[in-house]
């Protein structure tokens, strides 16, 4: 069974920084690709960054793009999100996610399997 378990948000002003921890376990986490969404209220669920298997290939969303960076330790089976730069529009759950199989990573929320249980990030102004 894929457990896939977020922590690191919080409560931060505009500008400040976070840094999100989505934690694997349950197959090799090595193998398999990762992606970070969000959901604001109201708003249908988006995709953020993703990460392929080696951590040699990232992707970003144009709105965090040069803010937000993606990493992996295959090692510790975490995937991280650090967040530089952040504004009141990045309030959302963000939510880490696998694809069911492959280590490409994918842009549509259908194309991943398994997810976490979301941590809240607020940037107040």
């Amino acid at each position: 069974q894929v457990q896939l378990v977020e922590s690191g948000g919080g409560l931060v002003q505009t500008g400040a920084s976070l840094r999100l921890s989505c934690a694997a376990s349950g197959r090799t986490f090595s193998a398999y690709a990762m992606g970070w969404f969000r959901q604001a209220p109201g708003k249908e669920r988006e995709f953020v960054a993703a990460i392929d298997w080696s951590g040699g290939r990232t992707d970003y969303a144009d709105s965090v793009k040069g803010r937000f960076t993606i990493t992996r330790d295959n090692f510790k089976n975490t995937v991280y999100l650090q967040m530089n730069s952040l504004k009141p529009e990045d309030t959302a759950v963000y939510y880490c996610a696998t694809p069911l199989a492959g280590g490409s990573y994918y842009y549509r929320t259908e194309d991943y399997r398994y997810w976490g249980q979301g941590t809240q990030v607020t940037v107040s102004s």
